[in-house]
């Protein structure tokens, strides 16, 4: 049978093997094109996770009506939410205050303004909506003081809001993309149980200094400038620390809470809407935009060797599963209080649903819903504070 075979190929015409020939460099040319093409969708994902992203507009101002001083936007999973929230703006204002939504249609929201528009004001079309409310230390009107943390890349700006007999203190840590200003909304409650409140700025961040890459590590050499502001707080006369993360700042927390030098004098963690576990994270987000999961796993493997960083532009391998706290559960010794609501939209929940039963000794897991990412504060201030508020009185009074 196999000399048959031979010989039937020895009798095709030449002009079928050439077919053959061309369809095989067709088909092999075509491979290459799409795997080409998957590598720089790949590089292009991975160099957008590590680059500090400016913040970009995600809805449209259509009409203000600075009589009846209303702001109608475009209607988006994020401008229908209760609550009071911000808006980031360019024209006569940069940053108005919101509040709560007084109609609403299949494809706008008109919401009352708690900042006062000028009726000679005029506002550009495109914004950004925000979580942060307050935007600046004074708005909180409480003593706060500007301060310079040493780190090796160089002073990182802070804030520094003294309160009670400066034994305890909470260094917050703002998420990928943001700045201090979006742990301002905290600041009272701290104040009010007599928490000084330490927020920080970290490499890249366009506060603190840059780094060599200039880029995000995603926790993997930011905790090193948090951990700078414990030795800090320490130098301060604080002796117990609580550390509060918001989104990639959760992991930054999780990260010093693992390696800190000071870790003797953490008591606890407070991770709003935290990153668990990135690659989670990477994947839910590549699936939210449509991205081919060959894809993103090509630009997380990228990530993660150390010959391609030149490439992705990292500035060095990210250690990918030293950041994954679910693997590493069994490592964590501080208590932890987690706040998450079950449509982030940007984080999912489930790593912080994973955690919370892998160290049911450790965490407090309090889940909201309809809040969205790092929101849950503007959403339902009242069970928001409330959550913290016996936490802390069961771990740092």
């Amino acid at each position: 049978m196999v000399a048959s075979r031979r010989a039937a190929m020895r009798r095709a015409s030449p002009t079928f093997l050439s077919g053959i020939r061309a369809a095989l460099t067709v088909l092999s040319m075509a491979l290459s094109g799409v795997l080409a093409a998957m590598a720089v969708a790949s590089i292009h994902m991975a160099r957008r996770v590590v680059t500090p992203a400016a913040r970009m507009p995600d809805t449209t101002i259509l009409d203000l009506d600075t009589a009846a001083q209303t702001i109608t936007l475009a209607r988006t999973p994020d401008t229908q939410l209760p609550g009071r929230y911000g808006l980031f703006t360019t024209g006569s204002a940069t940053y108005v205050k919101l509040g709560s939504v007084l109609a609403e249609q299949e494809t706008q929201v008109t919401r009352k303004l708690l900042t006062h528009i000028a009726a000679d004001a005029h506002l550009q079309p495109r914004a950004a909506f925000s979580g942060w409310y307050f935007d600046s230390p004074d708005q909180l009107h409480l003593p706060y003081t500007p301060e310079l943390i040493g780190t090796s890349v160089g002073p990182c700006p802070a804030w520094l809001f003294p309160a009670g007999d400066g034994d305890v203190w909470v260094i917050q840590i703002h998420g990928r993309g943001t700045t201090r200003a979006e742990g301002l909304r905290a600041v009272p409650l701290f104040a009010a149980a007599g928490i000084s409140s330490l927020l920080v700025s970290y490499r890249n961040d366009s506060e603190a200094p840059r780094s060599r890459s200039g880029t995000y590590a995603l926790g993997a050499t930011e905790w090193r400038d948090v951990d700078a502001a414990i030795g800090f707080a320490r130098r301060r006369g604080a002796n117990r620390i609580v550390l509060m993360g918001w989104s990639m700042g959760g992991a930054i927390a999780l990260q010093v809470s693992l390696n800190s030098a000071h870790r003797e004098h953490i008591i606890g963690l407070i991770l709003e809407s935290p990153v668990v576990d990135w690659r989670l994270v990477l994947e839910y987000q590549s699936a939210a935009l449509n991205v081919p999961t060959a894809v993103s796993n090509l630009a997380i493997g990228a990530l993660s060797t150390p010959w391609a960083s030149p490439i992705t532009r990292s500035g060095g391998a990210i250690p990918f599963d030293k950041l994954d706290i679910l693997s590493r559960a069994s490592e964590l010794q501080h208590p932890i209080l987690i706040l998450h609501s079950d449509d982030d939209g940007f984080v999912p929940s489930d790593a912080s649903h994973d955690l919370a039963i892998l160290r049911p000794d450790l965490v407090d897991l309090v889940v909201f819903d309809v809040a969205r990412h790092t929101k849950l504060w503007n959403y339902d201030q009242e069970r928001w504070t409330s959550s913290i508020n016996e936490w802390l009185s069961r771990h740092a009074k």
